[in-house]
């Protein structure tokens, strides 16, 4: 009787972490299914309590949060990840009045990465490319909304170009490599690059409802500024594969064009201005025979061939309750040529349901979409402020990753 590929796997526990996620890429059955974390501050701050990681008391890093990088260790967590607004050295001229450099306030980091904004006098944030955004309290944290949209009144591409925009020299990523042999010296780990977003980060500046009726009618100003975006991301990631070498194992790149049922913008307008912008961001990690993995919330199915296409071979968050997206026809689909990253339901299943129905919903996953490889456990995309700690450990339960449980 010929065995199943999860019985050729190696013995659990006898594979490094990278050699976990390479052999998940590369769509062989790995040890165990591979594990990744994301998570709000608000989970953060509960996990670094709850396992006694003070992070006064510990070792302390530039560029990472050392009592993070604690909590992915004891969740034996097998992916690192390292960003492009990590790295970002602008000149002076950038700081509005009073504003200072905050590197580790930003509500929408989380991973233990530091992350740069300049915090305005009146409290609120403008990342890199100008994006206004201010704190806003929810019942059980808080979250980031937009302020305003610095480009909303632009009506000309010469008012575009008199923007401040980033310049690729703005970025040093020579402490790169010291960061990565500080952190994981003997190379354990898997580490991905995060690029950034062109649609995403576009309609920001823009303003969603001005960026969506400019692509339909006018397209000249959003491209234009997508343009700008593009051209930074594939500089930073050509000199940060540069730096780093053979030590990055993975690209990645986000932009939400999709909601719960549908995409965002039509197939055709997706195809003509979106595609070739996303294809030129990830050019630089495909030269150099990166995998690259992408990640866009929601109903994105209908865009996954052309993504293949593209040279997309990980797709993240994989929301089983948006259409489209149920995890055994993605499976049967496109298993064969596409990895998966995600899966764990953060609506219902982490925040509201029991361990055990968290347990149940692991086993799932890992027996469809881990069956034969191309599979990381992680959450369908941060991990809320709301969610039980209970759930959490029983997420990253090792035992649960096993293809025999």
């Amino acid at each position: 009787m010929a065995m199943t590929p999860e019985a050729q796997a190696p013995a659990p526990g006898t594979l490094t972490p990278r050699a976990r996620v390479l052999a998940a890429l590369g769509h062989t059955a790995p040890d165990r299914v591979p594990t990744d974390f994301l998570a709000t501050p608000e989970i953060w701050a509960a996990l670094q309590a709850a396992m006694g990681f003070d992070a006064a008391a510990g070792p302390q890093m530039e560029y990472l949060s050392a009592e993070r990088e604690a909590v992915l260790a004891a969740l034996a967590i097998d992916c690192r990840l390292v960003s492009y607004d990590m790295f970002y050295r602008p000149p002076e001229s950038v700081f509005e009045p009073g504003a200072v450099v905050d590197w580790w306030g930003a509500l929408t980091r989380s991973t233990p990465c530091r992350m740069w904004r300049q915090r305005l006098a009146d409290g609120t944030w403008r990342d890199i490319w100008g994006i206004h955004t201010r704190p806003v309290a929810n019942p059980s944290g808080e979250y980031e909304e937009l302020a305003s949209h610095p480009l909303q009144a632009v009506t000309s591409i010469e008012e575009m170009r008199n923007y401040p925009w980033p310049e690729p020299d703005w970025w040093d990523f020579s402490p790169l490599p010291g960061l990565l042999s500080e952190v994981d010296p003997e190379a354990r780990y898997s580490w991905r690059y995060r690029i950034g977003s062109v649609f995403e980060t576009a309609w920001q500046l823009r303003g969603m409802s001005e960026f969506l009726s400019d692509l339909a009618t006018d397209p000249a100003i959003p491209l234009y500024i997508m343009d700008r975006l593009a051209e930074v991301h594939a500089e930073n990631l050509r000199s940060a594969l540069a730096a780093a070498g053979d030590r990055l194992d993975l690209v990645y790149f986000y932009d939400d064009v999709a909601t719960q049922n549908s995409l965002m913008i039509s197939t055709p307008m997706w195809r003509r201005h979106v595609r070739p912008r996303h294809a030129q961001i990830i050019a630089p990690a495909l030269a150099q025979g990166k995998q690259v993995m992408y990640h866009c919330d929601g109903a994105v199915y209908p865009l996954i061939p052309e993504l293949l296409e593209m040279g997309v071979s990980v797709l993240n968050p994989i929301q089983p309750d948006a259409r489209g997206m149920d995890p055994v026809r993605l499976k049967a689909e496109f298993g064969d040529r596409l990895a998966f990253h995600g899966g764990i339901d953060i609506v219902k299943t982490l925040p509201r349901g029991t361990a055990a129905e968290v347990a149940a919903e692991v086993r799932e996953r890992v027996s469809v979409l881990g069956h034969g490889g191309g599979y990381i456990l992680c959450s369908s995309h941060h991990i809320q402020p709301d969610t039980p700690l209970a759930n959490i450990f029983a997420m990253y339960d090792p035992a649960l990753r096993s293809f025999a449980t």
